[in-house]
């Protein structure tokens, strides 16, 4: 038990310190790219009358005296700067570490994987944030830990002795980053593209640990996701019908690993 509990200091500390830097990383996101194409009525030289226009009867109404109707609001996304530059987003963010870093140690304990939890730990704590701000997960944040969590894994596996935790790792990726994929590919307003390549990675570290943990993880971002999903919506927090909620599943998922599978396995 007092092992548990030094291997949760530490990683709380390592994790509150590395999470403190966490609007540095946030500042250099970059903004996603905006679609190039425009419609064509917008494209169109001011004061040149259309051919639509021009061929019309005079008697008749034309098109562009229809007024349409107002289109929706258009949410616009804050700029990843911006949000790097929030008054003591820094010490939020480690507080938020300190709190995540001690879980996954406490659950962990003295084992080789826990550098790898501790490193998702911290991009967790700043993925999390910018989902809540943005409902995005950057790539740009994702696909590059997918190298340092293989890397951390294979050195846990070197250290172990075993190769076994990292074939089961390979497989748990393509079973929950596959499982997360279909849902995508079958309702793709309800998940973001962003949520499946987190699933992926998140099912490399949990596979690590074993097959209960990577089923329990699996759905926990569900449950959590939902019941994040339902308090936003009773607080007016949601803007858009369900997406909101689908989304939280991405922070939610995060929380519900590695404490929650351990706890819900018994290990």
């Amino acid at each position: 038990m007092q092992e548990e509990l030094l291997a949760g200091l530490l990683a709380a500390v390592v994790t509150a310190l590395a999470c403190w830097f966490g609007p540095r990383l946030i500042g250099r996101i970059p903004e996603p790219v905006a679609d190039p194409e425009t419609p064509a009525a917008e494209s169109a030289a001011p004061g040149l009358a259309s051919a639509d226009e021009e061929s019309a009867p005079a008697d008749e109404p034309l098109v562009t005296d229809i007024v349409a109707d107002p289109a929706p609001a258009v949410l616009t996304k804050p700029l990843y700067a911006d949000l790097a530059a929030r008054s003591r987003l820094a010490p939020k963010l480690a507080l938020a570490g300190t709190v995540a870093g001690g879980l996954v140690g406490a659950q962990i304990g003295w084992q080789p994987v826990l550098g790898a939890w501790v490193y998702l730990a911290v991009i967790g704590v700043v993925l999390a944030y910018v989902d809540v701000q943005t409902r995005l997960l950057p790539t740009w944040v994702i696909a590059p830990s997918y190298g340092v969590v293989i890397v951390l894994l294979g050195v846990a596996a070197l250290v172990d002795g075993e190769h076994e935790p990292l074939l089961r790792s390979g497989l748990a990726w393509l079973a929950m980053g596959g499982f997360y994929f279909a849902m995508w590919f079958i309702y793709p307003q309800g998940l973001g593209y962003g949520d499946v390549r987190l699933s992926g990675l998140l099912g490399l570290a949990l596979g690590y640990l074993g097959w209960p943990e990577v089923l329990v993880g699996m759905y926990a971002g569900f449950l959590l996701g939902g019941v994040g999903g339902g308090l936003l919506s009773l607080s007016r927090c949601s803007t858009e019908s369900g997406t909101r909620s689908a989304r939280s599943c991405s922070s939610a998922r995060l929380s519900g690993s590695p404490g929650e599978t351990r706890s819900a396995t018994g290990t």
